[in-house]
């Protein structure tokens, strides 16, 4: 039986790379301000309770972001200071989008709702980096006989602000495609 969402909860968003905390519960909705400080509004079903002890989280540190940038000098005996910087450069976030990650049941789907929940779910992702401002994102397609890849390279083809191109194959092996948004300029 799932755990029932509490506000103040710590959570993470299924098909979605975020975390955060539930500032507010609706009967079946819950609003979510993410770690990156983001207010969203998921359904309660699609929110996973974690703990802090979470194996989840287990050895990882957080990172203060506003010291991230500052140099940091280490001494050695009868050397020069060194100095270093953390970069702090955040990964892109990744959505596999093979159909066993996306609904429990694919089986019964037939390659037409399989394909067509694949493409909603990138189309998904793609609106809210958008939305979000997030410069890149990665979307894991797989390599099988390429009917997705096609469908995504047509779905990319659709929108100005962005383009797309083959992702690390070190990072990502193949069948990976790093989409990259081109932000509007603010007048």
């Amino acid at each position: 039986m799932k755990t029932p969402i509490n506000k103040g909860d710590r959570v993470m968003v299924l098909d979605d790379a975020f975390c955060g905390f539930v500032t507010e519960v609706a009967g079946n909705s819950a609003t979510v301000q993410t770690d990156e400080g983001f207010e969203m509004t998921y359904f309660v079903n699609e929110l996973i309770k974690i703990n802090e002890s979470s194996i989840l989280h287990h050895g990882t540190g957080k990172i203060d972001l506003d010291s991230r940038n500052k140099d940091v000098n280490v001494a050695k005996p009868g050397s020069k200071p060194v100095k270093s910087t953390f970069r702090g450069e955040i990964p892109p976030p990744v959505f596999d989008l093979h159909i066993e990650k996306l609904v429990k049941n694919w089986k019964r789907l037939s390659n037409y709702e399989i394909l067509s929940t694949q493409t909603e779910t990138a189309k998904r992702h793609l609106e809210f980096a958008m939305r979000n401002r997030i410069p890149k994102i990665i979307l894991i397609h797989g390599v099988g006989e390429g009917v997705l890849k096609a469908e995504l390279d047509f779905l990319l083809g659709r929108y100005e602000n962005l383009s797309h191109r083959e992702a690390s194959y070190q990072k990502y092996g193949q069948g990976a495609t790093e989409v990259i948004f081109r932000q509007p300029k603010e007048s």
